[in-house]
């Protein structure tokens, strides 16, 4: 009777590990911890984008990551965590949006590396007052660059 709690902790545990670890082996997990784009479309809500993506004038310089993920290895790992952890919950639920919509964090993510890797060219509009929140958004005017609809 006293080895109980010490019982019920260890299946608890066990149960957690052999569910977390059979979903990553089901969804690919690993996977996403490359830069291969063909991963993001390992759930097939992202196979338009993934497609779009193939046809855009970014394929042959940029890949995912290099757009969605901040470019620094801890933001750009805390990122792929939360992105994959809201991503399996969203999917496993059926709880999202169709077409996929991008998060107000996932677009200052992706404004941040347009602006990044077009800086000799961003810093001509940079101040320019829209009304809205004065500045210009990248992702507002070019939304379709890195993913050709």
């Amino acid at each position: 009777m006293r080895y109980l709690p010490a019982l019920v902790v260890g299946a608890s545990l066990g149960v957690i590990a052999g569910v977390g670890g059979y979903t990553f082996v089901y969804a690919k997990g690993a996977s996403y911890l490359t830069n291969d784009p063909a991963a993001c479309a390992n759930c097939h809500v992202m196979n338009e984008q993934y497609d779009a993506w193939l046809k855009s004038s970014h394929h042959a310089v940029a890949v995912c990551n290099d757009c969605h993920t901040p470019h620094a290895l801890v933001p750009k790992y805390t990122t792929k965590g939360l992105n994959g952890f809201w991503h399996s919950y969203a999917f496993t639920t059926g709880d999202f949006a169709e077409p996929i919509q991008i998060t107000g964090r996932n677009r200052r993510v992706t404004e941040g590396a347009c602006r990044q890797c077009h800086a000799d060219m961003v810093h001509a509009i940079e101040g320019v007052a829209t009304g809205e929140d004065d500045s210009i958004s990248c992702i507002g005017c070019h939304r379709n660059v890195g993913h050709l609809h």
